[in-house]
């Protein structure tokens, strides 16, 4: 009965020092990836007041490594507009970036200056951009 419990006994600490030992040589790799802006200078789309703008997108430019779906919007619309959003899965782009594609319909608005925000989520993170939308007579 001794020899049962002491085969016992060291069986189940082999095992357990074996799992701590795979448990700590294996840890799980972080991804890294970051939503692409100029500071100072956002993406700027130019609509007529009386139309909108139904259906175009803003982009989506992330770089880095990312092993989840990467799940893009925007928020903070003018009224009435709205955004389908995107998604960036993983294993796309080359050398590290891909620029994606954010639906939006933009609905028409008073002239004017619009900051929305672009935001990009893998679940665990989330990471925004202003863009701007400008209502104006005459885009250039």
């Amino acid at each position: 009965m001794k020899l049962i419990r002491r085969v016992t006994g060291l069986s189940l600490g082999l095992v357990a020092a074996l799992s701590l030992t795979l448990v700590g040589a294996t840890p799980a790799a972080a991804a890294t990836w970051t939503l692409e802006h100029t500071p100072g200078h956002p993406q700027r789309v130019c609509v007529a007041p009386e139309r909108g703008w139904p259906n175009t997108y803003f982009l989506a430019p992330v770089s880095g490594t990312w092993d989840t779906v990467i799940t893009t919007g925007l928020s903070d619309l003018p009224p009435g507009s709205y955004s389908n959003g995107g998604a960036i899965n993983p294993g796309e782009g080359r050398d590290g970036s891909y620029i994606g594609l954010v639906h939006v319909s933009i609905a028409p608005a008073p002239a004017g200056d619009y900051t929305a925000t672009l935001w990009a989520d893998d679940g665990t993170e989330t990471q925004t951009v202003p863009v701007m939308i400008s209502f104006q007579e005459e885009c250039y």
